[in-house]
């Protein structure tokens, strides 16, 4: 049983997983299983290229990011587990928690982030009856996203980056998964609001 389960390794997925891995040290959070579905496939960031990123090299590669990013996660918090090589196809509420399936296995958790793409082949069984046209997209691009409140879809099902309704910019959508990952850490805290910074 995982406390947090990432569906999506992109620029969202990538940030939740490093802020909720980051914590820890923090008593709330000590014993929590994170994991992370590093599927990359569909991520934009497979053929981006920045100059704009405050912090970035101008010319930085977004699949060099990709890659980076979960070498970063894997060295940093290698207890936040990585499922490689599998494909969500699934998510379905069962009581107090999730069953999310792949295209290999059957995992539980009792916090689901889906942090995919924002096209409209995004086919994860489940989330139908919250796919609606994209607010932020223009129409002829036919993007959609998971109509939520403030990340949240439903009790300890959230959505972050472009397919919660933000725009396809790097920035956004990292702040979009630490954005939830500090949500779920103020969960883990019985509601005290939570952050994490590293500090010299």
């Amino acid at each position: 049983m995982f406390n947090t389960l990432i569906i999506g390794a992109g620029a969202a997925g990538l940030s939740c997983a490093l802020v909720l891995g980051s914590a820890k040290n923090k008593p709330f959070a000590e014993n929590k299983h994170i994991g992370i579905v590093t599927h990359q496939k569909t991520s934009h960031l497979q053929n981006a290229l920045f100059n704009n990123v405050l912090g970035l090299q101008p010319g930085t590669l977004g699949a060099d990011i990709l890659d980076s990013g979960i070498t970063q996660l894997k060295d940093l918090y290698p207890h936040v587990s990585q499922i490689e090589n599998e494909k969500v196809t699934a998510i379905e509420k069962t009581g107090d928690s999730f069953i999310v399936t792949t295209n290999k296995e059957n995992y539980h958790s009792k916090i689901v982030v889906v942090t995919v793409g924002y096209t409209n082949l995004m086919t994860i069984t489940g989330l139908e009856s919250y796919i609606e046209p994209h607010p932020r997209a223009a129409i002829e691009k036919d993007r959609i996203w998971l109509k939520n409140t403030d990340h949240l879809i439903e009790k300890n099902l959230y959505v972050a980056g472009t397919l919660a309704g933000w725009r396809s910019q790097f920035a956004m959508a990292c702040g979009s998964g630490a954005h939830v990952a500090t949500d779920i850490l103020t969960l883990w805290n019985d509601g005290k609001q939570t952050k994490v910074h590293d500090k010299l």
